[in-house]
């Protein structure tokens, strides 16, 4: 016994305009993450079909998505670069942008990547014009240092705790920070590390 197709919430939407279906079963596929499922559906789409998606966003997210996943990033950045994206729909792609160049760099390098990496491969990679909102996030700058600031700078501490000024600048980007906070809390952190060995030192030549 043959099983029933799925069928589609509007059919007759499927017969004035034969984009309508596919474009409801690449939402319905990219929603649910089923990247394998999307990737086979993507093929299926015949010639006629498929040339009528050629500026539909629905179709390039997808299209976009499944290069992604398989780790074929000069395709996908191809595909960012030259496409039109609504900004509502622009986050994920710049997510999608970036983590695609986290993944090269750190194929290169060997290694995970940092804070301080990870905001070195956005200055070099920024995103395109095609999926750029307009914000600055990068030189947001803060009158305090939040956790993850402290975070981002405590990483970098266990490695160097004396940066060099390129260095601190690069930090200062990456924790929204300018680079005046950033020498001073590398100045206070050794201050408190060097108090604290005096005093443990102190300790143990009064127990001995």
């Amino acid at each position: 016994q043959k099983s029933t197709p799925v069928r589609l919430k509007s059919q007759s939407n499927s017969v004035s305009n034969p984009i309508a279906p596919t474009e409801f079963v690449l939402r319905e596929l990219e929603s649910r993450g089923d990247l394998g499922a999307l990737e086979r559906y993507l093929n299926s789409i015949p010639p006629h079909i498929l040339h009528q998606f050629e500026s539909n966003e629905f179709l390039v997210s997808a299209l976009a998505a499944v290069k992604f996943s398989n780790g074929e990033y000069r395709e996908l950045y191809g595909i960012l670069e030259d496409s039109h994206f609504a900004k509502v729909s622009r986050a994920p792609l710049q997510q999608m942008w970036h983590d695609a160049h986290y993944k090269e760099a750190e194929r290169l390098r060997g290694r995970p990547l940092g804070a301080v990496d990870k905001y070195r491969v956005r200055k070099k990679y920024p995103l395109p014009k095609s999926i750029w909102d307009g914000s600055q996030n990068n030189h947001c700058f803060k009158a305090f240092i939040t956790e993850k600031a402290r975070s981002i700078l405590r990483e970098w501490y266990i490695q160097n705790p004396y940066p060099a000024p390129n260095v601190k600048r690069d930090l200062a980007e990456a924790a929204g920070l300018t680079p005046t906070q950033v020498s001073n809390w590398f100045k206070n952190r050794r201050q408190r590390d060097r108090a604290a060995s005096a005093k443990n030192k102190k300790e143990m030549m009064s127990i001995a």
